[in-house]
């Protein structure tokens, strides 16, 4: 009986991997055997810093809502604490974004949640 190798199914497996790979530098992007670490690291990378995007952009919108919020006369942290207190739910991502596209409304939430 002939040898069966499943050349097929084996290709297939290379392949999947190197397109994974492609833009990689150097023997990253085309030996199999240092391909299969490169990858394996890059989904690392990945599933951390789909994460760590999550930090960087909340991060982002308290800095423009502290920036906006000290125009006013106040703090970040005073403006989110007098908004729990007030009971004005509004998201940061929200409030950043009213922050800098519209100060009259973002003027509006500060008098609101200071008065």
């Amino acid at each position: 009986m002939p040898r069966a190798k499943n050349a097929v199914a084996s290709r297939a497996r290379r392949k999947r991997i190197l397109k994974k790979a492609k833009g990689f530098w150097g023997k990253r992007s085309n030996v199999l055997t240092v391909v299969k670490h490169a990858v394996d690291k890059a989904a690392q990378y990945q599933y951390r810093d789909r994460k760590v995007r999550k930090r960087n952009f909340r991060a982002l919108w308290i800095a423009r809502i502290n920036a906006a919020a000290r125009l006013h006369g106040t703090t970040y942290s005073r403006l989110i604490a007098a908004m729990n207190k007030k009971n004005i739910e509004v998201n940061r991502k929200a409030l950043a974004e009213i922050a800098v596209k519209d100060p009259v409304a973002f003027e509006a939430v500060v008098k609101a949640a200071l008065a």
